[in-house]
């Protein structure tokens, strides 16, 4: 499988022409019967090899983990960065695989964050008792916990960063953009007592910052042909289960049996997300939220009286649905973008555009 990058790519090299690349992806859009923006693509596997080598690699860094960590904890996150790296160095920057590079930087980071993690365990008695030392205040001790984690959470933003730097892995900028997020939720929650009981909208909050910030990674390829589209992806795979989960937890989802109202309300809301979906065309709010559209339709018919079959009529209606929206999913984007008006020229576009020479 070759990627829009790779055909890029081959054009940049002169393996292939312009014309001949963009005789290419009109076959395959109308293979498709869709224009190759809509795909949303992005690489996971390059081959089978893909999935050996990340199988490979994960028994290295458990095994790499456990036997640091079995000489002191935060050597257990040291190991497991370090030889995230290094694997890096060559199947990320010299053989470019899609999968280990993932599972790499997600060691990497998780690496990071478990080194600083696990010093404060290590030193959590005598941390314990100088946070108790600092103020009889309750919130100052808050104050003070928040702060740490934030300085980790910060650490590992910075992680990312040099990652990013070295690798260009397109989920790296997810990982830094949520660890970024951790550091401000750290630093509210615990500087400001309030914050505490409103931890939902501050969350909300970020994810709506989350998916401004995948747009302008968006916006910045339209097209989709570049590893900006990638980041994007990522992007807002990270941000929609913000939104998602603030958003239908605030209407009290799953706390308790949610009555005709509130299920119809969710039904909506699942609406306007798929308007946004198919606007923006990206698929992530759609699958984060599905749980929760899910719930709300159980609920729906079992007040009708269809208690048995209420598991097997939802996933009927939901499946059907969401079939249908993806075989027709670029007419209904066209008329979506219809109603956008001068937003059109900051969304990806509906017809396929012409490769550039």
């Amino acid at each position: 499988m070759y990627s829009e990058q790779d055909l890029i790519g081959a054009v940049q090299a002169g393996a292939i022409s312009p014309q001949a690349a963009e005789a290419l992806r009109a076959h395959v859009a109308t293979l498709r019967q869709a224009p190759t923006v809509d795909e949303e693509q992005f690489r996971l596997l390059t081959g089978f090899n893909d999935i050996f080598v990340a199988i490979a690699a994960a028994l290295l860094l458990a095994a790499v983990g456990w036997i640091g960590g079995s000489v002191w904890a935060p050597l257990a996150g040291v190991a497991v960065a370090a030889a995230a790296w290094s694997l890096a160095e060559y199947f990320t920057r010299q053989r470019r695989m899609a999968l280990p590079s993932i599972l790499l930087l997600i060691a990497f980071v998780g690496g990071v964050a478990g080194t600083f993690g696990g010093l404060i365990a290590d030193n959590a008695e005598s941390l314990g008792r100088w946070i108790e030392g600092l103020s009889e205040n309750e919130n100052v001790r808050v104050a003070a916990a928040g702060v740490i984690a934030a300085m980790v959470a910060a650490i590992t933003a910075g992680a990312a960063w040099l990652h990013w730097r070295r690798f260009m892995v397109p989920i790296t900028v997810a990982a830094g953009a949520v660890a970024v997020v951790g550091v401000v939720l750290s630093l509210v929650v615990g500087l400001v007592p309030p914050a505490r009981d409103a931890l939902l909208p501050l969350v909300l909050l970020a994810g709506v910052g989350m998916f401004a910030f995948a747009m302008r990674w968006d916006i910045s390829d339209r097209e989709r042909r570049t590893r900006r589209s990638d980041v994007a992806f990522w992007l807002h795979l990270a941000a929609a289960p913000m939104i998602a989960h603030s958003v239908f937890n605030l209407l009290g989802v799953f706390e308790r049996t949610i009555g005709t109202g509130t299920a119809l309300v969710v039904i909506a809301l699942y609406i306007v997300f798929a308007l946004v979906a198919l606007a923006v065309d990206r698929r992530a709010l759609l699958v984060s939220s599905l749980a929760y559209v899910l719930f709300a339709l159980v609920s729906l018919f079992r007040t009708a009286g269809a208690v048995e079959l209420s598991a097997a009529l939802t996933g009927l209606v939901i499946g059907s649905a969401l079939l249908l929206l993806s075989a027709f999913w670029h007419r209904m984007r066209v008329l979506v973008v219809g109603w956008t008006g001068s937003l059109q020229q900051k969304l990806p576009p509906v017809q396929q555009p012409m490769l550039p020479a």
